[in-house]
C-alpha cells in the first residue's frame, strides 16, 4: 500500500498546489490513500468546513491538524460531524473531535491515521502524547495493523523521540508544523518509517509561506504585522510510504517536492 502525507497545507495557493498537482502523483506513485494537514489551509490560519471539503474533492482521504486548530470558529462543525478531520490526540478528555480515525476506502485494507501534538514549545499546552501514543496504536492495531501518525511539533529531539518509542508499533511517524521539509527519511528497525518534516504546501519565496517583508519588520521593531500569505514558489510537500498491508511495516519512504507551474 502507498501513502502519500502532503505538509502543511497554507492558503489557497497550497489549496490549489493540491488540487493540481496531485492527480499526477497519485498515477506517478500508484498512490492508494491521500492525507493531508490542513491547519493552515483557511488564508494560513486554522480550516473551515467548505476548505474541508474542498480538499476532499480533490482526493485527500483524511485531514490532520495541529496548534491552529481554533483560529476558525466554523472548526467546531467539522470536529463535530467529520470522521475524516483530526485534531491532536492529546487534547483533554471531552473536547471535541477524535485523535485518530479508521479509514475504510473501496476494497483496501483499513488504514488508520493518528494526530498528535507535541509539548517543547508549542501552545497550548497538551497531555503528554508519550503517555497516550502508546495506547492509542494498541488499540487501532486491533482494527489494522497499517496506522500512519502526524506528529505535530517543534523540537526535532521530541520528534524522534516520539517516532523510537512508536518504532514497530505503527506504520510511520511524519513531523509536522516547522514548514521546513527535512531530509532524514528512514525506517527503523521495527519497521516504522520516519520524517523530521514533511515540509509544507504553499508559497516558498516567503517566510514558512508568509510575506517576507512583515515578517521582518516583526523581527526588526518587535511590533505587531499582518502577516498574509505569499504567493511565489509554490510547492507540494510531502512523503510517500509503501507498507505492507499484512504486516504494517514500512518498506519505503520518499520524500516528495513539485513545483506548481504558475501563469
Amino acid at each position: 500500500m502507498k501513502i502519500l502525507f502532503i505538509g502543511d497545507i497554507v492558503g489557497s495557493p497550497g489549496r490549489r498546489a493540491v488540487k493540481e498537482l496531485l492527480p499526477n502523483l497519485r498515477h506517478a506513485h500508484s498512490l492508494e490513500v491521500v492525507i493531508a494537514n490542513g491547519e493552515n489551509s483557511a488564508g494560513g490560519n486554522g480550516i473551515t468546513p467548505d476548505i474541508a471539503t474542498e480538499l476532499f474533492g480533490y482526493g485527500v482521504d483524511a485531514i490532520t491538524t495541529g496548534d491552529h486548530l481554533w483560529d476558525q470558529k466554523e472548526v467546531m462543525e467539522l470536529l463535530q460531524n467529520e470522521k475524516r478531520f483530526l485534531r491532536p490526540l492529546n487534547y483533554p478528555a471531552g473536547t471535541p473531535g477524535q485523535g485518530s480515525t479508521i479509514l475504510k476506502i473501496r476494497d483496501l485494507p483499513p488504514v488508520a491515521v493518528m494526530n498528535v501534538q507535541g509539548r517543547t514549545f508549542m501552545q497550548p499546552p497538551l497531555d503528554n502524547p508519550f503517555t497516550l501514543a502508546l495506547d492509542e496504536a494498541k488499540w487501532l492495531r486491533q482494527h489494522t495493523p497499517i496506522i500512519f501518525v502526524d506528529f505535530h511539533a517543534e523540537a526535532t529531539s521530541e520528534k524522534i523521540a516520539f517516532a523510537r518509542m512508536l518504532d514497530g508499533q505503527v506504520s510511520a511517524v511524519v513531523g509536522t508544523h516547522t514548514h521546513v521539509q527535512t531530509a532524514d527519511e528512514q525506517i527503523f528497525p521495527g519497521g516504522t518509517a520516519y520524517l523530521t518534516d514533511a515540509g509544507f504546501t504553499g508559497p516558498h519565496e516567503s517566510v514558512l509561506g508568509r510575506e517576507i517583508q512583515p515578517v521582518l519588520q516583526r523581527f526588526r521593531t518587535a511590533m505587531p504585522q499582518r502577516f498574509e500569505v505569499a504567493r511565489n514558489d509554490v510547492k507540494l510537500h510531502g512523503v510517500v510510504v509503501e507498507i505492507d498491508h499484512a504486516s504494517g511495516k514500512a518498506v519505503k519512504i520518499q520524500r516528495v517536492s513539485e513545483n506548481l507551474i504558475q501563469p
